[in-house]
């Protein structure tokens, strides 16, 4: 059944993220496959975003999302948005992470990155037998795992996270904007921007900035 489903969205997907890592896992007896990926990464500015997403072992369940869902980068706000809603009602679990800038200038990136999925994974309700990262893998994790290069563009599972993460993220930095005004943070979301590099140059940072990246630097005392 699995990889009838595998076959079957793929060839609706087309190039977007489909189910064959997914089908491979359920065959060999995980039923309960989480996806994580997180955005903000490269941003100046805001925190570092994870989520892991378990979507059900069910093709008609998946339906909605098989021909919608594709890596986040690749969508518009407004498909994000709407997916956010959709995944949310389709999925068996969704947890999500935020690291906060001053914790990334403590530990560095790589280490928030590891950090934050991992805190995602393990806060799902239904506790993953498999877990599938974008690009990463996450040593001391006890989750069986794997790590996908381009995995938010061929995974429908890991897609449907970085979706839950950008969505998250965005919003959270455009709520910031009322808090630091005048530094566009709902318009660029902390990353850097002609725009947001400007404003650094009249303001200075604020508590949203990561001082440890290289065009903050010039900041710290």
């Amino acid at each position: 059944m699995a990889s009838t489903l595998a076959s079957r969205a793929d060839r609706s997907a087309g190039s977007r993220a489909g189910l064959a890592l997914e089908a491979e896992l359920w065959q060999a007896g995980y039923r309960l496959v989480a996806g994580a990926d997180e955005a903000g990464r490269g941003a100046w500015a805001g925190p570092l975003v994870a989520a892991a997403v378990i979507l059900p072992a069910d093709g008609q369940a998946l339906a909605p999302l098989l021909s919608r869902v594709d890596d986040s980068k690749r969508l518009t706000p407004a498909r994000r948005s709407e997916l956010y809603d959709a995944i949310h009602q389709c999925a068996v679990a969704v947890a999500v992470t935020l690291v906060s800038a001053d914790e990334i200038d403590r530990i560095g990136i790589l280490a928030a990155n590891r950090l934050a999925i991992v805190s995602a994974a393990t806060g799902l309700a239904a506790p993953p037998d498999f877990l599938l990262v974008d690009f990463l893998t996450l040593p001391g994790c006890a989750i069986p795992q794997r790590g996908i290069a381009h995995g938010d563009a061929l995974s429908l599972t890991i897609a449907a996270a970085s979706i839950i993460a950008k969505v998250t993220r965005d919003r959270w930095m455009a709520q910031q904007e009322a808090i630091y005004p005048d530094y566009g943070f709902a318009q660029h979301k902390g990353y850097g921007t002609a725009a947001h590099r400007a404003a650094l140059r009249r303001l200075g940072p604020c508590p949203l900035h990561r001082l440890s990246f290289g065009p903050l630097r010039a900041y710290v005392c």
